[in-house]
């Protein structure tokens, strides 16, 4: 049963507005749920917030005067931090892009590759080969850092981008295989049957027919290969002495290891500039995001 609020009149002359009880408890919830989301989104942007005015501060006051208002600005964190190394930052940021981008088509061909015929070929061993990749999804990382160390040592690929690039070339990424398995077995396989029956074989299906619809499971890879990819600091860490071949998550840190505290300033300072790839490639990226994570089921 509704009532009626004599307050509520209007200055028209119609008829007084119903206010139903639902209607005004919904909006006191609606409220305490934007209250709630107001505070968390900012006690989430705290440290980032802190961390860009930190930028702006001498290094000698980073730490002692922690509020968010400065008593000093400098800009010196920027001008300096970005040859603190002996090297430009501009270095860092090539050296990171290249091994992005080569990763992301790396996992893009042997990726796609595997998965096709893992959905589609019937040969030999197909249920197992596909057991086994799965298998490594849940083998830990950390197992197979010395055996791997030491195979690339010996083929001589310390201190160059080898051992970050030519395992994607080999289907590394368990993870995106079995996406696009998952991807390809929603394919009605009918499209196959027709194209073979037009004379084309395995690759051609692949390359013509199969490849254009994985669309959303090739993006949903590009993505998180790259972001994965630019944020790695501990295989670069791993494989790369030499500062010209750092990258840019390496040199962050180095820039604190050799100039200790003095260089919390020129940390805070490059590592927003740092950001400004990622924040790019979301903003440009965030409708396929979206898109491909809804097609491909990713939570």
């Amino acid at each position: 049963m509704s009532t009626i609020d004599p307050v509520m009149k209007l200055d028209s002359g119609l008829e007084p507005v119903a206010r139903s009880p639902r209607r005004h408890m919904e909006r006191r919830r609606n409220l305490r749920r934007h209250v709630f989301l107001l505070i968390f989104a900012g006690l989430m942007l705290y440290p980032l917030v802190w961390m860009v005015i930190s930028s702006f501060k001498p290094s000698n006051l980073i730490l002692s005067q922690t509020g968010l208002i400065p008593s000093e600005v400098t800009l010196e964190n920027y001008s300096g931090g970005w040859n603190a190394l002996g090297t430009p930052f501009t270095t860092f940021f090539i050296n990171s892009g290249l091994i992005a981008v080569g990763s992301i088509l790396g996992n893009l061909f042997s990726c796609s590759l595997t998965a096709y015929a893992l959905a589609r070929l019937d040969f030999r061993g197909n249920k197992l080969y596909f057991s086994l990749t799965l298998l490594t999804m849940m083998l830990p990382f950390h197992v197979l850092i010395i055996p791997q160390y030491i195979l690339f040592a010996e083929l001589g690929w310390i201190n160059t981008y080898a051992p970050l690039l030519i395992p994607k070339l080999l289907a590394s990424d368990a993870v995106f295989i079995f996406l696009m398995v998952q991807f390809i077995r929603t394919i009605p396989k009918e499209l196959d049957q027709a194209a073979m029956l037009d004379g084309a074989g395995p690759f051609r299906i692949f390359w013509s027919v199969i490849l254009p619809l994985m669309q959303p499971a090739l993006i949903t890879t590009t993505i998180f290969t790259f972001i994965w990819t630019w944020n790695d600091y501990f295989g670069p860490l791993l494989y790369l002495t030499k500062t010209k071949l750092y990258t840019v998550p390496v040199a962050l840190k180095s820039l604190v290891d050799t100039e200790t505290q003095s260089g919390i300033g020129i940390m805070f300072a490059m590592s927003l500039i740092s950001l400004i790839p990622i924040l790019l490639f979301f903003l440009f990226a965030q409708k396929y995001i979206i898109k491909g994570i809804a097609t491909t089921g990713i939570k």
